[in-house]
């Protein structure tokens, strides 16, 4: 099957990085790039037959050292299905578990001489470090509480496509902001395309200075939810967490999870949103979870094999070129 239209000098051109690492420091005129590319393969993905030859001979690895099922399965599908060889690496049994440093395991992945790496890492920062050591392109699967870039980026293009644009819509993002790195690359993208950007959450998940972000700050859930024309809830991060940020899981429901009575206060069209994997009755009611006109939470799961089909693509074009293959008989 032959690839949506494009060519390695365009895309080098209009997408300038050789690797994703944030949003942090890419333009509004790439970030519409990347929405553009996707919007073809949601399209094509829906087609039978849909594995394309334009990651022929490339190795696309996956290194995750989070647990994670959305994220790896949608970037391995996005691999396979442009043609890729995908690598999952397995942490739990490698090298690294039994005390092998970042360094060392970034030297062991040189020598295996990926063409994509994807790096899932509980640190902030570790993979903007493993990408200074790697001669491969390296994409955030997300890090610590910092950022989760290719989330944000399908984020906006499930939003683009319900809403037709993104400027100008008011964005509330609820739950727990301090220890969310979909919140951070979501604040930021959403302020690059002109979206007007509102978090609501009790002062315990609030980060220092949040404000500074671009961003109205608000403590009521009814109040911040105003008028808004998208709701993205955001999943209470236990694991983050040293202590007790909230009295209990029903009162945090009770004042922060998102139910009819408080959707109410929005757009009469507000879009609900989720990154997954949901708590349901702790950050959202079931019934508005499944409510396939208001909730937007499954097509944000298919769009995303489409935005990282998008962003390999992307990088590939900054990769040296693969001499041609001879035949065999």
């Amino acid at each position: 099957m032959t690839p949506p239209s494009t060519s390695p000098a365009t895309a080098s051109e209009r997408f300038r990085h050789r690797h994703l690492l944030g949003i942090e420091g890419l333009k509004a005129d790439e970030i519409t790039y990347l929405l553009d590319r996707a919007e073809s393969y949601v399209a094509q993905n829906r087609q039978a037959g849909t594995r394309l030859s334009l990651l022929r001979g490339r190795t696309l690895m996956n290194l995750f050292f989070e647990s994670s099922t959305r994220t790896r399965m949608s970037f391995e599908l996005a691999g396979k299905r442009l043609g890729a060889d995908v690598i999952n690496m397995s942490v739990e049994g490698s090298s690294i578990k039994k005390g092998e440093t970042l360094m060392d395991t970034a030297m062991t992945l040189n020598a295996m001489r990926p063409d994509v790496l994807v790096v899932r890492h509980s640190d902030s920062g570790a993979v903007a470090l493993l990408a200074q050591k790697v001669s491969c392109s390296v994409i955030n699967g997300g890090d610590g509480a910092h950022e989760h870039p290719t989330q944000a980026l399908l984020d906006a293009l499930t939003i683009r496509r319900r809403k037709g644009r993104i400027e100008g819509l008011v964005v509330t993002i609820c739950g727990d902001i301090s220890h969310s790195r979909v919140a951070r690359s979501n604040i930021q993208l959403l302020n690059i395309m002109g979206a007007q950007v509102r978090v609501v959450a009790p002062p315990t998940l609030l980060p220092p200075m949040v404000e500074r972000l671009g961003v109205e700050v608000y403590n009521d859930m009814r109040r911040g939810l105003a008028g808004c024309d998208i709701v993205m809830m955001l999943r209470l991060q236990s694991e983050r967490m040293n202590g007790s940020y909230v009295p209990s899981l029903s009162e945090y429901f009770h004042f922060y999870g998102l139910d009819r009575a408080k959707l109410a206060v929005a757009s009469p069209d507000a879009l609900v949103m989720h990154p997954g994997p949901m708590n349901r009755g702790v950050e959202i009611d079931t019934d508005l979870a499944d409510d396939i006109d208001r909730s937007a939470i499954a097509e944000q799961v298919e769009v995303g094999v489409a935005i990282r089909m998008a962003c390999l693509e992307a990088l590939m074009a900054h990769l040296p070129s693969i001499a041609p293959q001879e035949s065999r008989p």
